[in-house]
């Protein structure tokens, strides 16, 4: 956080030392200089949301994915090798010294959503409405970070105004517990659902709506029903707010690999993206180089298996689909086909199983070399079922409905051999979280998953001796944030 508070602080204290041995010079702060010149307009409000989601892309980019499924058992090593990222977050061997990404560029684009909810207020716009979606999407924005930041960190600094002037005695927080953060977190999202006009998805859905506001809400009072007590009430609320979400234009793609091709971004099945799209934005480094389509070689004689593998994009592929999950798809399952592609090296009568690649995430090909710009999906129409089957199951209902919307969409002709039955609680507990790793995978949930479903410590063989070592279902904060921030304590265990 610091740093952002140095490169918004230096120019101002730049400019004011040239301008100060002028006595008889009457001029304002460089802050309210700023602020008077730039916030007077609707075009303004919009450059400025704009940027927002900018920001907000640079973290699509690499971390979202790395705090939100990394840590999970879908992911081991392949080709490459980056040891200060890779390794330690992938084998659960984080530390102060490792500590995975920070939370740096969470708050620089929490400040920007601080600036548009402090001064679009003020200004006058043509259309009122447009206001109110503006002011709505910022909201949404700082509930969906310190959601993000909550379920990685725990407890988290809270700062809801924008950094404008150096002042160690506002800048330097300390953390608030989870309880301050999640009620933050929940009155920003009934700002936003109640000020946005209508129940409207915008073009190309990569910008937060009314719908995805409400998909965040089921996912939020989820989350706080297991993890922080919530109980039924909270569970009712997810269920409701998921049920909201069903009244939006969704659907379910009926080809699953369609749902994620370039060519078809903003489909129906999409409720929330983060758009990355070829000479407008920068690769998606995830998808891109961590964990793309970049076998340096075609090992299959199969000319099938070698234009799903070529061209690469030069890059090393650090990590691969462990087999412990590759394995589990079947063949009936469309999902197989658009999520992993098995490669396998013949040599004479020896065939040798070579490497799990990427299939959901190709990206486009441009002058003959693989590009990473397919989009960061946030929220997704079938995601919302099994989280409303979540939501059902938790609360004694039957799930049957929408699990079996889902999987009749993945084994289309082979459905009737798949229909799931309603059993008991834990049982179906166990058939969601399966059918949302089928689903999901390489769609930074399936961590998220399974700290909710309680199951992190069985299903990642990483951590399968550590059980009982609960500290580790957080993130440790790093030795840079500890050394700018004094009143930041670290986590329990690290």
């Amino acid at each position: 956080m610091k740093n952002l508070y140095k490169k918004l602080i230096c120019p101002s204290i730049v400019i004011l030392s040239l301008i100060s041995c002028t006595d008889n010079l009457n001029l304002s702060p460089i802050s309210q200089i700023s602020n008077a010149s730039f916030w007077t307009s609707d075009n303004d409000a919009n450059g400025a949301l704009y940027g927002m989601y900018v920001q907000m892309r640079a973290e699509a980019s690499e971390r979202l994915f790395l705090w939100g499924e990394a840590r999970s058992e879908i992911w081991t090593q392949n080709f490459g090798m980056d040891p200060s990222v890779a390794l330690q977050v992938f084998l659960n061997s984080l530390s102060k010294s490792n500590p995975g990404p920070d939370w740096t560029g969470m708050y620089t684009t929490m400040h920007s959503a601080n600036l548009i909810l402090k001064y679009v207020p003020g200004i006058s716009f043509a259309s009122e409405s447009q206001k109110k979606s503006i002011l709505a999407q910022a909201h949404a924005m700082r509930a969906f970070l310190y959601f993000t930041m909550a379920k990685t960190w725990g407890d988290i600094v809270l700062v809801t105004e924008p950094t404008e002037g150096y002042d160690p005695n506002t800048i330097f927080k300390e953390r608030s517990s989870q309880t301050e953060v999640f009620t933050l977190i929940k009155k920003d999202i009934d700002d936003a659902l109640s000020l946005f006009p209508d129940n409207n998805f915008p073009s190309g859905r990569n910008i937060w709506s009314k719908p995805a506001v409400n998909a965040m809400k089921g996912d939020v009072y989820l989350w706080t029903a297991k993890r922080l007590n919530g109980g039924n009430a909270d569970l009712t609320i997810a269920l409701n707010a998921l049920n909201e979400v069903e009244t939006s234009d969704v659907v379910l793609l009926p080809k699953f690999s369609d749902i994620f091709s370039y060519s078809n971004k903003g489909n129906k099945e999409i409720i929330m993206a983060v758009k990355f799209l070829m000479n407008e934005s920068p690769t998606h480094t995830i998808y891109g180089g961590v964990t793309g389509i970049n076998a340096p070689s075609a090992p299959s004689t199969d000319q099938a298996v070698i234009d799903k593998i070529l061209p690469f994009s030069g890059k090393s592929t650090y990590w691969q689909i462990s087999d412990l999950v590759a394995n589990q798809f079947i063949d009936d399952d469309s999902r197989k086909a658009g999520t992993v592609l098995i490669v396998f090296r013949t040599v004479g009568e020896e065939t040798t199983r070579m490497y799990n690649l990427d299939q959901k995430f190709p990206g486009i090909i441009s002058a003959n070399v693989r590009q990473a710009y397919d989009d960061f999906v946030i929220y997704r129409y079938a995601d919302i079922l099994l989280l409303r089957a979540e939501v059902k199951n938790a609360l004694g209902q039957d799930p049957s409905a929408d699990i079996n919307k889902v999987r009749q969409r993945a084994y289309g002709d082979n459905y009737i051999n798949h229909i799931f039955v309603n059993a008991t609680k834990d049982e179906n507990d166990e058939i969601i979280l399966q059918e949302r790793l089928f689903e999901l995978t390489h769609e930074g949930k399936r961590w998220w998953d399974l700290v909710r479903f309680g199951k992190a410590f069985e299903k990642v063989p990483t951590l399968q001796s550590q059980a009982g070592k609960d500290y580790l279902l957080l993130f440790p904060i790093g030795e840079s944030i500890l050394s700018l921030e004094p009143k930041i304590v670290q986590n329990p265990g690290y």
